[in-house]
């Protein structure tokens, strides 16, 4: 298992919380709170393209 440095929870409220993380080989990583032993990984630059997509509203469709 990758040694992750994960962030504080990100949760729009309380049963829904997320964690992103990183490690040292370039990776970011996504994953459930509670549950990082089960994550989603790429690159860094996909984890940032990724993040800077929701936040410019690419994703709203999906809500």
């Amino acid at each position: 298992m990758p040694d992750i440095s994960w962030e504080a929870p990100f949760c729009q409220d309380a049963s829904n919380c997320f964690r992103l993380g990183t490690d040292a080989d370039g990776n970011g990583y996504i994953a459930v709170n509670g549950q990082e032993d089960h994550y989603l990984t790429d690159s860094l630059e996909a984890l940032r393209t990724l993040i800077t997509d929701i936040k410019a509203g690419k994703a709203d469709h999906l809500l």
